[in-house]
């Protein structure tokens, strides 16, 4: 039989180490990464929510395949994903006393040659976990911890799926990016229902993809080539809303990749004021900016060293926690605040200082047609422009 790949772990951390991005719940109270002891890979949970955040390492019997997945719970437990013997073991990992405790939580297998299994960002609520095995022709998305009795097939999608963005606070409705007929829209998954409807598209011969979402605000994060044809470009909209999806020229950078990771919460009916952090890579390294739809400029800080890249969370008060693991402080998390309120107009057109690049002004809103609606979806319409 065949069975999924699993893909080697990413180049995550500022360091460039392997292995070194983490995932954080959705509410920001713990995270957990596979940290590297030697040449000896094991899970590690970090607690972010008290006075100083601490890590807890959970080594197994054996040390762990550097391709392993983990991801926290809400209850502070952390959910590993394991190739054993040709199935993914999923089972979820505490600390008792000196050593670590398991719970075997089943085990999927994938008999369609070329199918890969990943884990999808945490739900929100920490209480269930979610996988999505990409095939040639489908996708399935799996619910692999928080059911009833083991690993259980929730909804199938055709087309080949990516991405994976959470779009309410109760982890039933998710954004899956489809490619399909050669291109590429992003369609809401129901899992409550296994029902999959259209979501984002900007034109009909248009790939345009979902990147974040806030359930407070509805603010969400697109890429999409509308504006451009053949050059992605990142833009922003409102769930619910009849305002267009504008794509900012502050967030298009020369020669730079910017990644947003994260938004701000608790901004209900206030989406232009939420902030958030952008992930940059550019010639002079990787470094973090942060940007509000409200503003005209994308605001460059330095990332602390041994940032865990792309990982972080904004609180609702606008502070960005920005975890890292460096030789002196193998656990530690970077807070930094926004300046609150759009620039001024002096600063809309001022380029930031150099090295990270200089953001240039915004452009005029852009014409197109109306997407698809979310249909029966409790968030409403998303109109794009």
């Amino acid at each position: 039989m065949t069975v999924c790949a699993i893909e080697p772990p990413s180049t995550d951390g500022a360091d460039g180490a392997p292995g070194a991005g983490c995932a954080i719940t959705a509410d920001g109270a713990y995270a957990a990464r596979l940290a590297r002891d030697g040449d000896s890979w094991f899970p590690e949970r970090w607690t972010l929510d008290g006075p100083e955040p601490y890590a807890v390492p959970l080594p197994g019997n054996q040390p762990e395949e550097p391709g392993t997945e983990v991801q926290p719970m809400g209850d502070g437990r952390v959910l590993i994903h394991r190739l054993v013997e040709r199935r993914h073991a999923f089972a979820l990992l505490y600390p008792t006393g000196p050593g670590t405790g398991e719970l075997p939580l089943g085990a999927v297998e994938c008999p369609e040659p070329g199918t890969r299994l990943t884990l999808l960002p945490p739900a929100p609520g920490g209480v269930r976990a979610y996988a999505l095995a990409v095939g040639p022709r489908s996708a399935a998305v799996w619910r692999v911890a928080g059911g009833a009795s083991g690993p259980e097939r929730l909804a199938e999608v055709p087309g080949r799926c990516s991405g994976g963005v959470w779009l309410d606070g109760t982890g039933r409705l998710l954004a899956l990016d489809r490619e399909l007929g050669g291109r590429t829209k992003t369609v809401v998954v129901d899992l409550e229902r296994g029902e999959v409807s259209p979501l984002l598209q900007i034109t009909e011969g248009s790939d345009d993809r979902l990147l974040l979402a806030d359930p407070d605000s509805g603010l969400v994060l697109i890429s999409s080539d509308a504006p451009c044809p053949g050059q992605e470009r990142l833009g922003w909209g409102v769930l619910g809303s009849t305002l267009p999806v504008r794509f900012p020229e502050c967030l298009r950078l020369p020669e730079c990749a910017v990644t947003p990771f994260a938004i701000q919460p608790g901004q209900a009916l206030m989406p232009e004021n939420c902030a958030v952090g952008l992930r940059v890579d550019g010639a002079f390294g990787t470094w973090v900016g942060t940007w509000r739809p409200a503003e005209r400029r994308v605001r460059h800080l330095p990332a602390p060293q041994g940032w865990l890249a792309g990982a972080g969370v904004w609180t609702r008060e606008g502070v960005l926690r920005l975890p890292y693991a460096t030789e002196a402080t193998p656990c530690g998390v970077a807070d930094l605040t926004a300046p609150a309120g759009p620039a001024r107009e002096s600063d809309a057109d001022r380029a930031p200082e150099p090295a990270p690049p200089a953001a240039e002004p915004e452009p005029p809103v852009r014409s197109a047609t109306r997407p698809v609606p979310l249909q029966q979806a409790p968030l409403g319409r998303l109109v794009t422009n």
